[in-house]
């Protein structure tokens, strides 16, 4: 081998090796395939091409040894042929096809939410057009969360913040008209990642309805508070409505309800309601580790 063949394999000496010197370099999963494959180039005819990894020390390199099978170009007993570096391809395919298991999880993910969505909805409402305009609500606030988590993860660095994403979530119930001002939200700097995200817009969302229905937003008097605490590995958010009308604890679970229990527990915590005179007071533990995911 010439001398860039010798340090593409960690050689040192004059030029000449032996197919067993390279083979102990061969990772161990790939020396019966590779060995299997020179044998082979001997009934190929034309050229010939097999991929492979080396071990350099601690390093990782992917070879490419190409040349012409059958002994074609032989002279006397040498046989010619190149060995490419390709370790930067491999490497970038790898990501490729890590990549796209990762969007094929993500959209199967979606689908089953959009799928578990639909199917409840449809038991909690009661006309066709109540259900599109409840699921097409519940989905654009999906849509906002994943909106805002997706622009932050563009940017390296960076993740989304629960302030901004309780803040997003609730604008359409604060933002301008009767409500301007009503809604506050007061929320340490701590980040969200995806999941929880997407938990987090849901029980937003459902506990934003809810009010705007029965709740402190459904008249002109009523206010909104949103607060979050952390307390070592725990976070609490309060959600606190004052100064609408009376409301009373309903006599069995609903959806609103059971879709938020099942969401809570997949932040790692749970959720309890305090139906006093004043307004419902909401209050959701989450585990900090569970909502950084």
């Amino acid at each position: 081998m010439d001398e860039r063949g010798l340090a593409l394999w960690d050689l040192g000496g004059e030029g000449e090796t032996s197919f067993g010197c390279l083979s102990s370099r061969i990772h161990p999963a790939d020396r019966d395939r590779v060995r299997a494959a020179f044998s082979a180039t001997r009934a190929v005819i034309g050229a010939y091409e097999t991929d492979f990894r080396i071990l350099c020390g601690d390093e990782l390199r992917w070879i490419s040894a190409r040349g012409r099978g059958h002994d074609a170009g032989m002279v006397g007993s040498v046989i010619f042929g190149i060995f490419l570096d390709v370790t930067g391809r491999k490497q970038a395919e790898e990501a490729h096809e890590l990549l796209a298991g990762e969007m094929s999880h993500r959209v199967k993910n979606l689908l089953a939410i959009a799928s578990g969505l639909t199917s409840i909805t449809s038991r909690a409402t009661t006309s066709a057009s109540e259900m599109a305009q409840d699921l097409t609500a519940r989905l654009a606030a999906l849509g906002r969360a994943h909106d805002l988590v997706r622009s932050s993860a563009s940017k390296a660095g960076q993740t989304a913040l629960v302030g901004d994403l309780v803040s997003i979530l609730l604008a359409p119930y604060g933002d301008g008209g009767a409500f301007s001002g009503r809604i506050r939200v007061s929320v340490p700097k701590m980040a969200a990642g995806e999941a929880a995200a997407t938990n987090l817009a849901l029980i937003l969302h459902e506990l934003a309805t809810n009010s705007v229905k029965y709740g402190s937003l459904s008249v002109d008097t009523g206010t909104l508070d949103v607060s979050c605490t952390a307390n070592g590995d725990e976070v609490t958010l309060i959600w606190t409505e004052r100064g609408g009308p009376v409301v009373e604890r309903p006599a069995e679970a609903g959806f609103g309800s059971t879709l938020i229990t099942r969401m809570a527990a997949r932040l790692g915590g749970s959720f309890a309601s305090e139906w006093s005179t004043g307004g419902v007071i909401v209050r959701l533990t989450m585990r900090k580790d569970r909502l950084a995911v």
